[in-house]
C-alpha cells in the first residue's frame, strides 16, 4: 500500500489523492498538446575512443547537491550554440569496470536547415526572465528546509501490488547513496554528481552496483524473520559494468554545471523488470497536468521508497524549476511527466529528466531557490540514446 511518511487524520484522504492521481486519466491529457510534433533529433557521429590514464578515484560523494546560480546562467545556452562548443561537451567519458577509462569525442550531424534549425531549438532558447523575476520575488513558498517546502508532500511506497508495479518498480538504488531509473534491459539512468565530482570519479565508483527492490517474502524470507523492520523491502545488487559521463559535466578545476548532471550505467547482466522510455522534454504546458514525478531513496527515510509530484514552476533550456520536496539520496531519480506520444497516439509516462539537486537563483538582487532537475533537450537525447542503442537507427525521433 501507498503511505504518508506520519500518520495523521489525513491519511486516508492522501491516499485516496495519490491513487486518484496514478490510476485515473488526467482531465488535461484527453487532448493532444497543441504542439504534438516530435522533436527534431540531431545525430552524434562519435570518433573512435582515446585511452586515458586510471581514474584515482579520489572524490567524495557528495548526495546534498546545490549550486547557486545568476542571470548569466541563463545565457550559457546562447554559449554553446557553437558546434565546436556543442561537440566539446557532448564528448563522453567511459569508465569500465577493471577502473580503466576513455574519452570519446563527437561531431553533431546535420546539413543544412535541419542542423540549424536543431541546434536553435536546443541553444538558442531562453528562459522566462520576466516570470522567474516575478516569482523569486513573490515570497509565495517560503522554504522551510533544503528541499522541503512547507507540508512534506512525499508518499512511501510498499506492499508488492506498487513496488514491482510500473512507474515504481523502475527506481532503483546506487551504491553510492543515490537513486537511478531503468531505462533499458540493461541500463540505468542517474545523476553525473552520484558518480563523478566534476574533477575525478567518487569512491564508491570502483565497485559500482545497482540495487534492485524486493519485497522480503520473495527471497524466502518471512515478514519479521531476521529482519529489523519486516514492513521494509530487501535489496538485490548487480554490478556494473561500465559508466558513461558527458564531458559537459567534467569541468577539471572550473565549477561544475547542473546542465550535464547526468550518467548512464550499464549492468553487467540484463534485468526482467519494465524499465520507462526515453524523451526529449518538452514545454510544461506540452505535459499532461503541467505536472512531473519522481521516486527516490530519500536519505531521510532509510530503506523506503519515496515517490512525490509537483507543477513545474519554471524551466530554462537546460534545467526544471519545481518545489517537488526532496532529500539528499533521491539525486539521480528519473522525472517523468505524462508525454504525448504521436505513434502511439496516446499519453505515455516517459523520462524527460534527472532529478539534480537543490539551487539558488539570484536575480537582480533577490535570491529564490528551486529544486532543480536536468531538462533533455534534444541533443542530450541523442547522446543518451546513443549511449543505450550504440547507434543512431533508434534515436531518429524521442
Amino acid at each position: 500500500m501507498v503511505k504518508p511518511h506520519r500518520a495523521s487524520p489525513l491519511a486516508h484522504l492522501f491516499t485516496w489523492l495519490l491513487t486518484l492521481q496514478l490510476c485515473l486519466p488526467l482531465s488535461q491529457a484527453a487532448l493532444p498538446p497543441t504542439s504534438p510534433h516530435p522533436a527534431h533529433v540531431p545525430s552524434l557521429v562519435p570518433h573512435s575512443p582515446t585511452r586515458l590514464t586510471r581514474s584515482r578515484f579520489s572524490a567524495r560523494t557528495q548526495l546534498d547537491f546545490s549550486t547557486h546560480c545568476n542571470a548569466s546562467c541563463f545565457h550559457r545556452a546562447e554559449q554553446w550554440a557553437q558546434p565546436e562548443d556543442l561537440s566539446q561537451k557532448l564528448a563522453f567519458e567511459t569508465l569500465y569496470s577493471d577502473g580503466s577509462r576513455t574519452l570519446t569525442a563527437v561531431d553533431v550531424d546535420g546539413d543544412g536547415e535541419d542542423e540549424e534549425e536543431g541546434r536553435v531549438r536546443l541553444s538558442a532558447r531562453t528562459p522566462p526572465k520576466r516570470r522567474l523575476r516575478r516569482q523569486v520575488g513573490s515570497g509565495r513558498h517560503r522554504r522551510v528546509r533544503r528541499q522541503i517546502y512547507g507540508a512534506d508532500g512525499r508518499f512511501n511506497i510498499r506492499g508488492e501490488n506498487f513496488l514491482l508495479d510500473y512507474p515504481f518498480s523502475t527506481a532503483v538504488r546506487i551504491s553510492t547513496g543515490c537513486t537511478g531509473v531503468l531505462v533499458s534491459q540493461r541500463h540505468v539512468l542517474t545523476a553525473a554528481h552520484c558518480v563523478h565530482d566534476g574533477k575525478d570519479y567518487v569512491k564508491g565508483a570502483r565497485k559500482l552496483r545497482v540495487g534492485f527492490l524486493t519485497p522480503p517474502y520473495i527471497n524466502g524470507t518471512r515478514p519479521g524473520r531476521n529482519q529489523s523492520d519486516p514492513r521494509k523491502p530487501l535489496v538485490r545488487w548487480v554490478r556494473v559494468k561500465r559508466t558513461r559521463v558527458p564531458k559537459g559535466w567534467i569541468q577539471g578545476p572550473q565549477e561544475v554545471s547542473m546542465d550535464f548532471d547526468y550518467a548512464l550505467l550499464e549492468l553487467r547482466w540484463p534485468h526482467r523488470r519494465p524499465f520507462m522510455r526515453l524523451a526529449v522534454t518538452p514545454s510544461s504546458d506540452d505535459l499532461a497536468g503541467k505536472r512531473i514525478h519522481f521516486s527516490g531513496f530519500d536519505s531521510d527515510r532509510p530503506g523506503e521508497l519515496v515517490y512525490r509530484f509537483c507543477p513545474v514552476e519554471d524551466e530554462s533550456n537546460d534545467l526544471i524549476y519545481q518545489h517537488c520536496d526532496a532529500r539528499p539520496g533521491a539525486s539521480g531519480s528519473g522525472v517523468y511527466g505524462r508525454v504525448w506520444d504521436s505513434t502511439l497516439e496516446r499519453w505515455e509516462r516517459k523520462v524527460i529528466g534527472i532529478f539534480s539537486g537543490h539551487q539558488w537563483l539570484e536575480i537582480d538582487g533577490e535570491n529564490r531557490d528551486y529544486n532543480v532537475a536536468v531538462r533533455f533537450t534534444p541533443l542530450k537525447f541523442a547522446q543518451i540514446c546513443y549511449w543505450v542503442h550504440g547507434n543512431q537507427l533508434d534515436c531518429s525521433h524521442d
